[in-house]
């Protein structure tokens, strides 16, 4: 095996990444498990994905959360790595917008971390990936509680990062910019909003899920030892660009 390989596996670790029957969970799902790592997706959208070991989980409740957390450290002895990816988006000021998009967006990942981490702690190692977004950053139109728990999020990620680093473990967020996902698929199909959004980045194009695998292998690996409560984005050139 060479230094590089050796540097990013992922052998013998385990690793849950929700939301990933489709889209952007489930490149950095299939990457991981390509890198040697176990990898289980929670999510209530069914997937026979033969890489990766699917879990039917509603994240929204904590008691199918606890389930699944005791049944994977059953079933493999450890958890090394959380990717918090589910995610949903609501555009309207709607009382019922803003719960939905709490649940999913900002609870589960804080209640899974939580579940998580007792573990980690345990082999005094681990790291969570949390996916915020663009939004974390920046307000996009008519999008209020997605921007809002967006940025929550990241802020969830820095006092992790504070409060378990002592433990040997690290937190740290991917923020996707604009990806080819169900998500955007209205905006991608719009010839306008698909140049307006291609026009934002420096690279000239939108991102596909397979472009976030590279900052999660760095992140969930013995590569990235030293980071901890950092924000990649991967957007395309997205924040850099000015006029």
């Amino acid at each position: 095996m060479s230094y590089l390989d050796d540097l990013f596996s992922l052998r013998g670790k385990v690793a849950i990444v929700t939301g990933a029957s489709r889209g952007n969970g489930k490149a950095i799902a299939d990457g991981f498990a390509l890198a040697g790592a176990t990898v289980y997706n929670l999510d209530i959208i069914e997937d026979d994905n033969a890489k990766v070991k699917f879990v039917n989980c509603d994240i929204t409740k904590d008691q199918d959360l606890e389930y699944n957390v005791d049944m994977i450290i059953k079933n493999e002895g450890r958890i090394d790595i959380l990717v918090n990816n589910a995610g949903i988006t609501r555009s309207s000021y709607s009382d019922a917008s803003w719960d939905d998009t709490y649940r999913v967006n900002l609870r589960a990942p804080f209640v899974l971390s939580r579940l998580v981490l007792e573990h980690m702690k345990s082999l005094s190692s681990g790291t969570i990936i949390n996916i915020t977004s663009l939004n974390s950053e920046l307000a996009f139109p008519d999008n209020p509680a997605y921007v809002s728990f967006k940025g929550a999020l990241k802020q969830l990620t820095k006092s992790i990062s504070l409060d378990f680093g002592p433990c040997g473990i690290r937190a740290n967020n991917i923020g996707p910019g604009y990806m080819r996902t169900k998500m955007t698929e209205k905006s991608w199909n719009d010839e306008k909003s698909n140049k307006q959004r291609r026009d934002k980045t420096t690279l000239g194009r939108w991102g596909t899920p397979e472009d976030l695998i590279g900052a999660s292998i760095f992140l969930a690996s013995d590569a990235s030892n030293y980071v901890t409560g950092q924000d990649i984005y991967v957007d395309g050139g997205w924040l850099a660009k000015g006029l």
